[in-house]
């Protein structure tokens, strides 16, 4: 009887080992989640670019002769900087300045003789003067005053067109200048060069739209940089002048730029395999932060429309479609319908669903993540 009744105390204890096992086994295992405590805060209603936007400087300018020719002279290298009115190159043109020197030549013969001319005149007008008054008293006859008036007239008249001839080789000389002057590259304002393309002895053409080609010369104004962004024509209407702006740049991480919307083009750009947009400029508030820029960083741009301080906001991230969440009460997952008010990448404004404090959800990927789920806080270290 004892024997049997060990047996069964052994059998038993089995039976209640086993148990707990299975049941260990089987019981729902709690899923790994990261939370994010619901809280008051900043929420803003943001616009940003579609594509990335480009560090622009104020003024650049493509630089080519406005005649062909071989580069005899050039001044400068790429990365140098130019003040206005420098010669940047000069095309081959002595035929020109050996013109420039005839020209000079001629309009200083020209008015040397203006000169003789003119003085010819003037003695032959006193002449005729003097023989007018003695016509008066009867000592010369009529025929050799009328002839004394006549020459003076005649003198006078070759040394108007003695003047004339001078101003013709003046003008002729100033026309070769002007021809002289299109084979030099003068800075039109004070910049960088950003690049070069030609060397010496080598033709260059002029470069112009309709005919095509590259400018010699990229010359870059770097005193002063703005932002230009492309925004889709669904969000333009919303975007007006003097709206605050952040501009953050992958050359600086994370660091964020304050700016200033400048300029809004009148127009919306129609690319071939891209959205419609419309570009904006974006000026950049603090002036120390120009002095880090490069022209050509390429740029993001966020335009705020709106910011306010909400009773409750979640990350962005959180809210799924359909205006949805996961919220942990204790160790249970809770799907809630919730009412989202301003948002943006970052927060989302709750208006009814959630109250300050309470846990949300932000691993919404996570396996087995549902209504009525049990859960746990994912630790650091995991």
């Amino acid at each position: 009887m004892r024997r049997l009744i060990k047996w069964l105390v052994v059998l038993l204890v089995l039976a209640l080992i086993f148990a707990a096992g299975y049941w260990q086994m089987t019981k729902p295992r709690p899923i790994l989640v990261t939370v994010a405590v619901a809280e008051p805060g900043i929420v803003e209603n943001t616009i940003a670019n579609t594509r990335a936007g480009t560090i622009e400087a104020c003024r650049r300018a493509g630089l080519s002769p406005s005649t062909g020719g071989l580069i005899s002279v050039l001044n400068v290298r790429k990365g140098d900087s130019v003040r206005k009115g420098d010669l940047l190159l000069s095309l081959w043109n002595k035929d020109l300045m050996a013109e420039i020197e005839l020209s000079q030549a001629e309009a200083k013969s020209a008015k040397a003789n203006a000169r003789a001319t003119c003085l010819t005149a003037e003695v032959a007008q006193r002449e005729a003067n003097r023989l007018l008054k003695l016509r008066k008293s009867g000592a010369v006859s009529e025929e050799t005053v009328d002839r004394a008036v006549t020459d003076a007239s005649a003198r006078r008249a070759s040394c108007d067109a003695a003047k004339a001839s001078t101003a013709v080789s003046i003008s002729r000389a100033n026309v070769i200048r002007a021809r002289l002057d299109r084979t030099r590259l003068i800075a039109p304002f004070d910049g960088v060069i950003a690049d070069i393309h030609g060397e010496l002895s080598e033709y260059v053409t002029p470069s112009s739209p309709s005919v095509g080609g590259t400018p010699v010369i990229d010359l870059l104004d770097t005193s002063c940089f703005h932002v230009t962004a492309p925004i889709d024509e669904v969000d333009a209407p919303r975007v007006s002048l003097g709206q605050t702006a952040r501009v953050t740049l992958d050359a600086f991480g994370d660091r964020e730029f304050a700016g200033t919307v400048s300029q809004i083009a009148p127009f919306v750009l129609d690319l071939a395999s891209q959205a419609r947009t419309v570009e904006i400029e974006v000026e950049l508030d603090d002036p120390t932060d120009r002095e880090e820029l490069l022209a050509g960083y390429s740029a993001d741009v966020e335009i705020i429309l709106t910011s306010r301080n909400v009773p409750v906001r979640v990350p962005s991230e959180v809210v799924l479609e359909n205006s949805r969440l996961f919220v942990l009460d204790g160790n249970t997952i809770e799907e809630r319908d919730v009412l989202v008010g301003i948002s943006n990448w970052v927060w989302a404004e709750i208006i009814e669903g959630v109250k300050a404090g309470e846990a949300v959800v932000t691993s919404v990927d996570a396996d087995g993540l549902e209504n009525g789920a049990l859960a746990e806080i994912q630790s650091e270290e995991e």
